[in-house]
């Protein structure tokens, strides 16, 4: 199984609470509450990458923590917001 890295961010109570996956640009998510985006994250992630397998392309590498915290453009946002692993169980997809 693959897992990506996600950072969720909390805005306030007048915000959704924003998931994004730095290894994946344009894979977002959201929910009312961190509880609620973490668990819409995983079908957003999964959207995202059966895209990528239906254009043909390879599904992008997924990073671990150290090497995000080494990239200057991904390094703020582990230190100021939360940081989840999702899976995407492409084995599973593949088989259907």
């Amino acid at each position: 199984m693959t897992h990506y890295i996600a950072i969720i961010e909390e805005a306030g109570p007048e915000f959704a609470v924003g998931v994004w996956f730095p290894d994946l640009p344009g894979c977002v998510s959201a929910g009312d509450d961190v509880d609620e985006a973490l668990r819409n994250a995983p079908e957003a992630l999964a959207l995202y990458l059966e895209e990528v397998e239906q254009e043909g392309k390879p599904l992008p590498k997924p990073r671990t923590l150290t090497e995000l915290k080494a990239d200057p453009e991904a390094a703020e946002d582990i230190r100021n917001y939360i940081v989840a692993l999702i899976e995407y169980p492409a084995r599973a997809h593949a088989a259907e």
